[in-house]
């Protein structure tokens, strides 16, 4: 029987390694989670035994990978990210033709809806304000909104968009997205206007909270600048549990100052971890938090529950699932 030799990259527990081992009998697992992350502390031993085992790879599944290790595996032929995205990979221009990638997108879908619903409400019943008065010992009283009635409007509709879309209808919400494979103006499941990519503004101008949930690629970089806070409502909230990059964050901070926007949720950034210096942490209309949307419970079991039913496809010459586009990088 042909062995498939498959490269754990990162530490997980010894029963989710178990479940890897036993998807198939033509499994040998190898871990090299402590080499890589010896190799990433400047061990020169480390690297010499990564040299050594990493042409024996065929499959690897991880969220960090040793450096180089496309062009230190040339029997390398497919890699499972333990994440939704593959923007390391991207950004470097590491997605060659030779090599499959695919993702856990869809897992975290529901983690990540939920995050934005509690920044939304957050917002509405001004709860941020709140903590602030309590730590100041203050009785002050605030202005507060309904979701229901107001429009959200959601950049992205992918397995994240499409369960916000839901749980925003539960509570009255209009729903309006975007999505780039939208060539005309119409609508689907739990939405009540589907707009083409090119209809970003108009978007923009009837939404009261507008939700990023959209990959990181050339063109949505930058995507949200001075032009779109413009386009805004005044009084709309922005919340972003995406990249940061596909906001210009200097014309966002200025939009805020300028109250040209109500506020802002953001759990990623430019640059992270956001820097001492930034002026977001001032903002008392910013909610920050360390890129920690996507965070639930059961995660790593079903990651590796994914990778089982890919590896067993794999093995059987089937179709993954959740194969990136080496086009749009998602």
């Amino acid at each position: 029987m042909r062995k498939v030799n498959v490269f754990l990259t990162t530490k997980i527990s010894q029963e989710n390694a178990r479940r890897i081992e036993n998807a198939d009998p033509a499994v040998k697992l190898t871990s090299i989670a402590k080499l890589s992350a010896a190799e990433r502390s400047g061990n020169v031993d480390a690297t010499a035994e990564l040299n050594a085992l990493l042409p024996q790879a065929e499959v690897a599944f991880g969220l960090r990978f040793p450096r180089d290790m496309i062009s230190r595996s040339p029997n390398l032929k497919w890699i499972q990210v333990f994440m939704a995205g593959v923007d390391g990979f991207k950004a470097k221009g590491l997605l060659p033709d030779h090599i499959t990638f695919t993702k856990t997108a869809g897992i975290q879908a529901a983690a990540m809806a939920e995050a934005i619903i509690c920044r939304m409400l957050m917002f509405a019943k001004n709860t941020h304000l709140y903590y602030e008065t309590k730590l100041d010992k203050k009785w002050e009283r605030h202005e507060s909104i309904t979701l229901k009635g107001k429009t959200l409007g959601i950049l992205g509709l992918g397995n994240v968009g499409k369960e916000l879309a839901r749980m925003a209808k539960a509570f009255g919400m209009r729903v309006i997205a975007n999505r780039r494979s939208a060539k005309k103006e119409g609508h689907t499941r739990n939405v009540d206007l589907l707009l083409p990519s090119s209809e970003l503004h108009r978007l923009l101008q009837e939404s009261d909270f507008v939700a990023l949930t959209l990959p990181l690629t050339p063109d949505t970089k930058n995507m949200i600048g001075r032009d779109e806070f413009a386009a805004m409502k005044n009084g709309a909230y922005i919340i972003n549990v995406s990249r940061g990059q596909i906001v210009d964050e200097e014309a966002m901070i200025e939009a805020l100052e300028i109250s040209q926007i109500a506020g802002a949720g953001l759990d990623v950034f430019a640059v992270e971890p956001l820097p001492q210096t930034s002026r977001l942490w001032e903002m008392p209309n910013v909610i920050i938090s360390p890129h920690v949307a996507a965070s639930m419970d059961g995660y790593p079991e079903r990651a590796t529950e994914l990778f089982c039913e890919n590896l067993r496809r794999y093995i059987d010459g089937r179709k993954l699932l959740n194969v990136v586009d080496k086009e749009t990088g998602y």
